[in-house]
């Protein structure tokens, strides 16, 4: 399942390493690495892609704005080469190909480090995740993704072929700003089929609750467990794109990080809820089983309250004693038959009445 894979990216394999060692953690991968270069001026787009890291390093690409979207982190040295060429710190680089990073913003001076997680719907309101790294410039911005198939800016990639809106006469900080929105807002489908399948447990746990149920339940607190681990530092980077002091933020973009940042406000609201949701159900589902159990016990109770005075009669006469004087009755047999009928019934009339049964 996409929920289990989430939670078996092992840092333990960079214990003892220093600082800086590039150490690919995640998902392994045989695909080759995916590089894809858009440079865009007021009046043009060029649009290269590269699967050698030699190509892209011998033609360069020049614009008022140059996004470099790589997808894959699982090649090292690959990394290693464009850290080198575009003058990264080493500090940078082993975060990017280390796949468990918390949503956070660094500045560097230069340039400014952001990493999130993007999120992809995986049907019947499950979900994956990728690491998305951002390096912001002055005037380039590179992202790094893990290489899972799609990602959520083909809308913005739109815009700048088509030149609609804002975002060719704007610089790199706007670009990131387009991008962060896009995956921010993608946040917001990936909630509205999770919340569906709430309803849809809560409806299966209200009717016949069971194991299975229990399971889901389970299920879906880790996955809003990941949510909130993904949207709550997110807020912070968001807050510092609006408020920072970076001179890579213009202001006239901190006013779209702070539509941006609502946005993150109401995930994450949105993301309490759930957890409050799901925490309710767990208590129902106990409920459940606990009420269950009862009116099992009491049904018992009742079947062994009617019997026992039964029990109580067939015992007696059941005794091997020589003399009893109902054995000489004629129709005793029956009369006792009778007389042990009559009373069940009259206790069950009893328990009707007490609403016990």
């Amino acid at each position: 399942m996409q929920t289990e894979s989430r939670f078996r990216k092992k840092r333990s394999v960079k214990s003892g390493l220093p600082p800086g060692s590039l150490v690919h953690i995640g998902n392994e991968s045989d695909k080759a690495v995916q590089i894809t270069v858009i440079s865009y001026t007021p009046d043009g787009v060029e649009e290269r892609h590269f699967q050698q890291i030699d190509q892209y390093l011998q033609n360069p690409c020049d614009g008022t704005v140059v996004w470099v979207n790589v997808e894959g982190v699982h090649d090292v040295e690959l990394i290693r080469q464009l850290g080198e060429k575009h003058t990264l710190h080493p500090l940078v680089l082993e975060d990017i190909v280390n796949t468990v990073q918390r949503p956070k913003i660094e500045d560097y001076g230069d340039y400014l480090f952001i990493v999130l997680k993007m999120l992809h719907p995986a049907g019947k309101g499950d979900f994956s995740s990728e690491q998305l790294s951002i390096i912001l410039g002055p005037n380039y911005l590179f992202t790094f993704q893990e290489g899972i198939k799609g990602d959520a800016f083909d809308p913005v990639r739109a815009r700048i072929q088509s030149g609609k809106g804002k975002i060719r006469s704007m610089g790199a900080d706007y670009l990131a700003y387009s991008l962060i929105d896009a995956i921010v807002d993608g946040y917001f489908s990936i909630l509205e089929g999770f919340g569906e399948r709430i309803v849809d447990v809560e409806e299966e746990l209200t009717q016949s609750p069971d194991q299975k149920a229990l399971h889901l339940i389970n299920g879906m607190k880790k996955e809003i467990i990941f949510l909130r681990k993904t949207v709550w530092p997110l807020r912070e980077a968001i807050s510092f794109l609006e408020r920072g002091d970076s001179h890579l933020l213009h202001d006239a973009t901190r006013l779209y990080f702070r539509d941006v940042y609502d946005h993150t406000v109401q995930v994450i609201d949105t993301v309490e809820t759930y957890r409050d949701l799901l925490s309710g159900m767990l208590d129902l589902y106990l409920s459940s089983i606990s009420n269950r159990t009862n009116e099992v016990m009491k049904f018992l109770t009742v079947i062994g309250t009617i019997f026992m005075p039964l029990t109580f009669l067939v015992g007696v006469y059941g005794m091997n004693f020589k003399h009893f004087p109902e054995l000489e009755w004629k129709n005793g047999y029956f009369w006792l038959w009778g007389f042990m009928v009559a009373l069940a019934l009259l206790m069950v009339a009893y328990f009707r009445k007490k609403r016990w049964l």
